[in-house]
């Protein structure tokens, strides 16, 4: 297996997205790190598992930066997942952002409805471990 990494974007450091960010991590075998604390990645990662929630709808707008910003050179693949009550949104719009960069973008991506994270956890860990690799 080569580098994995796993970043996320939460408003709340406790929250649901974290949950799930850390159980793909522990499936992948990785850490989950936050694009706050750890905004760019250090070394290419060739599989990069990003994900965030919408809020009102609308992707995070620093989800949003990270993605534009993100180094082509610097990921080989990039897996998707999200956690909302509203849509997958922000799985499509991170979608074409990565498409337009011409950086690869799994199809298959993971979904948790924000009012079932706890019964998401072990389904997350799989979705790290059978996409990590």
């Amino acid at each position: 297996m080569g580098r994995v990494e796993v970043r996320y974007y939460s408003r709340t450091k406790a929250g649901n997205t974290r949950r799930i960010a850390e159980a793909i991590a522990e499936g992948a075998a990785t850490k989950a790190v936050s694009i706050d604390d750890e905004p760019k990645l250090t070394e290419k990662a060739d599989i990069l598992f990003l994900g965030g929630a919408p809020y009102a709808n609308i992707m995070a707008p620093e989800l949003r930066q990270y993605a534009e910003e993100l180094d082509p050179g610097m990921v080989g693949k990039i897996v998707l997942f999200t956690t909302s009550n509203w849509s997958r949104r922000t799985v499509l719009a991170l979608k074409k952002i990565f498409k337009g960069k011409g950086i690869a973008v799994a199809e298959d991506y993971f979904y948790a409805h924000m009012l079932n994270i706890d019964g998401k956890i072990e389904a997350a860990r799989q979705f790290g471990a059978e996409n990590g690799v």
